[in-house]
């Protein structure tokens, strides 16, 4: 098999037994498509919004707790509508819903700069925060799921990889905008963009046949080859609701759910602060966490391997358990400086793998046939984990009276977590098909 047939996806690769779709096609131009407008969408939609919140803030006199306050609004409504918009990827497939995604996600952000009233402006950001739910990652994972089969995981390191770029284009150019406009016609600006950029990407560049269409009207054709899938996908809704109900999908997603939580409110609110207050300059504290957005990315890169070499039980236990170790060292080493950077690159690490353990663990376990329905119940809790981070972050530092007894606490919570990862696994075979209920239907457990 030639590496252009390895990454090519599974609905075109005869040994799934579909036809090849097209002869034009080349194995990583849905990849391109979807990166490129993963950062797009990202940089618009999530990482504007801090660069410009001090300009908003001035401008409005809205104070800066509730001006955020409506931006994590929009990330926790994107958690609970991503159960939905999984839903209609099943039936749809990723080009009508990220389409549809990107011209809501212009609309929202020309109503954010032009919200003349605070209410308006949480308004704005609530509708956001839907087009996010069909813009960003889960949308993303699930098109690669579900056309490039067993080989996703080249297929999503590479997309995660590109996607974590939407900082380094979109802060410095969000920026630059402010310099020469107003806070409102900046986001008018980065309305236009998304809008001329991912709605033409998603339209144009998303036309593969999709084979979960056809499968969501005929479900017995939902059963998948256990060699390509790792075993039988939910062959129902009935299935599919016998897992939504099932203890190992809770206690997966729950400790996930901690770890998210504990990374989150570790890197985006406590570290630059634990890190002057250990004798580092305010530069090099933030080079620090410059470095840790580096160590994602080498936690990206390290997860194929990972993969390779692990089951997905042994997989989400040990990103879960260096999750918690790594936090917990970041509260206990008191520097020097060089052994601090150390530690928070290995929070970025653990934190990039975490991302993609995320994106393909549930197809690992449960198949891919129903990947939206799934995977969007599964990451719901914890998309809403890592919004609402920052304040738990701040908020337990307010409790427990220092940085250092917060990352503690952070790390018994994660901690949890690896213990109910490994519950989710315990008395289970790999490849061992479990019944879960539902008239006798059966997932991968």
């Amino acid at each position: 098999m030639t590496p252009r047939d390895e990454l090519a996806p599974a609905a075109r690769r005869p040994a799934t037994g579909t036809p090849a779709a097209g002869d034009d096609f080349l194995g990583w131009r849905i990849v391109a498509v979807l990166s490129a407008g993963q950062v797009v969408s990202w940089g618009v939609q999530y990482y504007a919004f801090p660069v410009a919140l001090t300009t908003i803030t001035a401008d409005t006199g809205w104070s800066t707790a509730v001006t955020t306050g409506a931006f994590t609004t929009g990330l926790v409504a994107s958690a609970l509508a991503g159960i939905p918009v999984g839903r209609w990827l099943d039936r749809f497939g990723p080009r009508p819903v990220m389409t549809a995604g990107s011209v809501l996600a212009a609309a929202a952000m020309a109503a954010v700069a032009l919200a003349p009233s605070l209410d308006w402006f949480f308004a704005a950001w609530l509708v956001a925060g839907v087009a996010m739910s069909a813009t960003l990652y889960q949308p993303a994972f699930a098109a690669l799921t579900g056309w490039y089969g067993p080989n996703r995981v080249r297929a999503l390191t590479a997309l995660t990889l590109v996607a974590g770029l939407a900082s380094t284009v979109f802060a410095p150019l969000t920026s630059l905008l402010l310099e020469q406009l107003s806070w409102r016609s900046t986001f008018l600006v980065l309305a236009a963009v998304l809008a001329v950029v991912t709605v033409p990407l998603h339209l144009m560049g998303l036309r593969r046949p999709w084979p979960r269409a056809a499968a969501a009207a005929d479900p017995s054709s939902l059963t998948e080859r256990a060699g390509e899938n790792g075993g039988t996908a939910p062959a129902s809704d009935g299935a599919v609701r016998a897992v939504l109900t099932s203890r190992p999908f809770w206690l997966l997603s729950g400790g996930l759910t901690l770890t998210a939580f504990g990374l989150y409110a570790t890197s985006v609110t406590l570290l630059i602060p634990l890190l002057t207050e250990r004798g580092m300059s305010a530069s090099l504290a933030a080079t620090t966490l410059g470095l840790l957005g580096a160590g994602q990315l080498l936690g990206r890169l390290g997860y194929g391997p990972l993969s390779a070499r692990t089951g997905p039980a042994t997989r989400a236990v040990v990103i879960v358990a260096a999750s918690a170790a790594s936090i917990g060292l970041l509260g206990a080493v008191p520097g020097p400086a060089w052994a601090l950077i150390a530690v928070a690159v290995l929070v970025g690490a653990v934190r990039g793998a975490g991302t993609l353990l995320q994106a393909t663990v549930v197809a690992e376990e449960w198949g891919s046939a129903r990947y939206g329905s799934l995977a969007g119940a599964f990451a719901a809790p914890i998309t809403a984990a890592a919004a609402l981070a920052p304040f738990g972050g701040a908020a337990l530092t307010d409790v427990v009276g220092s940085r250092t007894g917060a990352l503690t606490a952070l790390a018994c919570l994660v901690s949890l977590g690896t213990v109910l990862v490994a519950a989710a696994h315990r008395g289970r075979r790999p490849g061992e098909l479990a019944s879960v209920g539902g008239g006798g239907e059966q997932a991968v457990a």
